[in-house]
């Protein structure tokens, strides 16, 4: 899976985003973590990501009053740790509160592009920027902006989930961003930035808990034409059938027992071994490990069988 990283200069951030809009051959997969989101949720999620990225292109252009464009390119799935590890330092990494969903989110983008914008909103013609922290000064015009931007990602997800997305602090170091667990899952949307000639892959991260629960509910909630009903209404009675006739290996088991060592060693043909199942109870019908019924033992003609019964009462196993 290819990550996400932001870079500060103009030229190291222009090559990481041809480098993700050109990638279109296979992607490694973990079965290990399996992704998720399905094709439905995803779809959703693009929808609010490019209309937030079109309100926010009419927000920075009248704002700055310079040429801005931002562009969705992608949204995938990470862990925390993954996505903080793909950043670069410095960087903007705003904290976002989306009550009243759980959890903190993350909007992410260069200190480059963060100092051309204040650069712009003072009158300036943008240009090569120094990389350091904010000043008093600079800082609550970023947060001004940052405002202006969450207004936006509000109405944007007002199809999926009401929030009220606050800015609640900003750090420079995602290091020091303490927003989940390392192995949380987490999406992160990527979005290509221009302001003037400056440039950078911004990234939004929300976590997977905060906006899971509402993707499901959103899915579950769609009005769907008679046609789609009975489309989706036969997909399923397919699916069940096909279900249905899967072959499954079954194992009729007694109880375990357990031997040293030595004494499986020393087994010969002849030897008796005693077995804990009482006589009184049935054995155990099994598949994948999971006891689904009790069954006694018997025979059907020349081949082996066992009957399926009622399960042994607690006063009858002692």
């Amino acid at each position: 899976m290819t990550k996400a990283s932001s870079m500060a200069g103009p030229s190291r951030t222009a090559g990481r985003i041809n480098r993700r809009s050109k990638s279109a051959g296979p992607e490694p997969y973990d079965f290990r973590r399996p992704t998720n989101l399905s094709r439905e949720h995803i779809r959703t999620l693009q929808i609010a990501y490019e209309t937030f990225a079109r309100q926010f292109t009419t927000i920075l252009t009248t704002s700055l009053r310079a040429v801005s464009q931002v562009t969705l390119i992608s949204i995938e799935q990470f862990t925390y740790d993954e996505y903080i590890s793909s950043l670069s330092s410095p960087t903007i990494v705003a904290k976002l509160s989306m009550e009243p969903l759980p959890g903190t989110a993350i909007a992410e983008f260069s200190l480059a592009i963060a100092m051309t914008s204040i650069d712009h909103m003072l009158g300036g013609s943008g240009g090569p920027q120094p990389e350091r922290p904010l000043t008093e000064i600079e800082a609550p015009l970023l947060n001004g902006l940052m405002d202006r931007m969450l207004g936006e990602l509000r109405y944007a997800f007002e199809g999926i989930a009401s929030t009220r997305p606050q800015l609640t602090g900003i750090e420079y170091n995602p290091q020091f961003v303490q927003a989940g667990g390392a192995s949380d899952p987490v999406i992160v949307a990527s979005f290509e930035m221009r302001v003037g000639a400056e440039e950078c892959v911004m990234t939004i991260c929300l976590p997977f808990g905060m906006i899971f629960p509402k993707l499901q509910g959103d899915r579950n909630d769609v009005q769907l034409s008679p046609a789609q009903r009975a489309a989706r209404e036969a997909a399923h009675r397919n699916l069940v059938a096909g279900m249905e006739s899967v072959p499954l290996d079954v194992a009729v088991r007694f109880q375990q027992m357990r031997m040293r060592p030595e004494d499986l060693i020393n087994l010969r043909p002849g030897d008796v071994v005693t077995l804990n199942h009482p006589t009184t109870q049935p054995l155990a019908v099994t598949t994948a490990g999971l006891t689904f019924a009790h069954a006694v033992p018997g025979t059907q003609g020349s081949r082996l069988a066992c009957l399926v019964v009622a399960p042994a009462k607690e006063e009858d196993r002692r």
